[in-house]
């Protein structure tokens, strides 16, 4: 059990009343199980970018699993309202799906408590055969997309040509939105229409289905600021795949980092308080681009095998490689992390060392940071620092002055390479195998 509030982890001393949690590396850090665990004491849990192609896996008991690619990861608090922003893309099939799993898990109040962004952008099987047949195209050069529909749907809604959620109440002008999609659809990807007037009537049962549901999540935001509602914001990705910050282009096609929040939200920066930014004890990565501290070896492997790495949304194997501390210090940069949470430490119980990437080096041997083109990345050499491993079993440690010391020496490693504290560290993943770590002021500043 936690036994202290996250209250004690937040920069103010107080229980922050707007939070967020994003991923610091490339994406599957364990976000979902520390946004479950949080959302008991949240009284609104807002996805903010996004759509199908992210997965949190939750596990609230030891026989309940959940793997959420649409739904907030709050919905499993009976309290809890949810919200889907106006910066997620939406596939229907998915969140009615998650919503009969839960629902017939007997969590019954998830869909009356969730609510849809009308200006979220929909997500169509146009789109998602778009993705798939651009991914076929490029061949040895593929991104690596879950081929969800994600890229075409933002690319549409750039192109003001996508449908929105709060398109499914008007049904009158609904055939035409859903006409012009396509007409662009075909011409640029030569996407089938066969299913055109199937997929239409879909649409308007989802409309009515959801007519409840969908609302100006924005003033529903807001709203809860002004009746000081405790917030918690959950990011999907992380900021290594943001569109902007990422390895561009081997990037998600949303802001996935803090900045995503005030646009795909609609609220002001002003009202963010605390910033948790979850890491994995070593560092993954799905799909393509440079990775500049994967391991193909052993160590690799281990990793792989004993972390179970395996996309919740693919399927894929997640390639493996040692904690990546430029990447880090690089995401804290622009994220601005109160603190953070280290997840997985425990798959590094059996290794006698441990390596740490602690910078990059250009072909001179200089120090250098992190590069904007995947072309100067993929040339970077890495500093390693070698700790000693702790060769104990940390999966049934239940806290954190529990931990052995050679693991309490890594995060206290971690901690002081990037300035920024460590509150929350897993050991497994379940709820019970979250350990509080009280946070120690001053808190160590970085040289970066």
């Amino acid at each position: 059990m936690l036994r202290r509030t996250f209250a004690s982890a937040c920069k103010t001393g107080k229980r922050s009343r707007f939070c967020a949690v994003v991923g610091a590396q490339w994406g599957d850090e364990g976000k979902g199980k520390l946004v479950d665990i949080l959302a008991r004491k949240y009284d609104v849990v807002a996805r903010f970018n996004g759509g199908a192609n992210a997965g949190h896996t939750v596990k609230p008991t030891k026989k309940k699993t959940f793997a959420f690619h649409m739904l907030p990861c709050g919905v499993l608090n009976p309290k809890t309202i949810n919200i889907i922003g106006n910066g997620c893309v939406v596939q229907l099939s998915a969140l009615f799906e998650e919503l009969k799993t839960v629902t017939e898990a007997g969590y019954t109040e998830a869909k009356q408590h969730t609510f849809i962004s009308d200006r979220a952008h929909i997500v169509t099987a146009g789109q998602m055969e778009a993705d798939g047949k651009q991914e076929t195209s490029m061949g040895s050069n593929s991104i690596g997309t879950t081929k969800r529909g994600i890229g075409p749907t933002y690319c549409t809604k750039a192109l003001r040509l996508g449908l929105r959620m709060g398109d499914l109440k008007h049904p009158h002008t609904l055939k035409d939105k859903h006409m012009r999609l396509y007409e662009f659809l075909t011409k640029a990807f030569d996407v089938s229409t066969a299913e055109l007037n199937k997929e239409l009537d879909y649409l308007k049962q989802a409309g009515e289905d959801l007519k409840e549901n969908i609302t100006d999540t924005s003033f529903l935001m807001n709203q809860s600021i002004a009746s000081k509602k405790r917030i918690l914001c959950e990011g999907a990705n992380a900021l290594m795949l943001d569109t902007d910050h990422g390895t561009y282009p081997y990037v998600t096609s949303s802001s996935t980092g803090v900045a995503g929040i005030c646009s795909g939200l609609g609220v002001a920066p002003h009202h963010i308080q605390t910033v948790i930014g979850v890491m994995k004890a070593y560092t993954t990565r799905v799909g393509s681009g440079p990775f500049p501290t994967e391991d193909l070896g052993d160590a690799g492997t281990h990793m792989q095998t004993m972390g179970k790495e395996v996309g919740v949304t693919t399927g894929r194997k997640r390639r493996c490689g040692w904690l990546d501390l430029p990447v880090l210090k690089y995401t804290s940069q622009i994220n601005g992390y109160s603190s953070l949470n280290i997840t997985k430490l425990d798959i590094l119980d059996e290794l006698d060392y441990i390596k740490v990437g602690t910078a990059y080096l250009d072909s001179q041997g200089n120090e250098t940071r992190m590069p904007s083109t995947i072309d100067d990345l993929a040339k970077v050499k890495v500093r390693y620092e070698t700790l000693r491993g702790w060769r104990a079993d940390t999966s049934k440690i239940t806290s954190f002055e529990a931990l052995p010391p050679a693991a309490k020496d890594y995060i206290a490693f971690i901690e002081k390479q990037l300035g920024v504290q460590i509150a929350w560290c897993g050991v497994g993943p379940a709820r019970k195998n979250m350990l509080f770590k009280p946070i120690v002021r001053p808190p160590i500043t970085s040289s970066y």
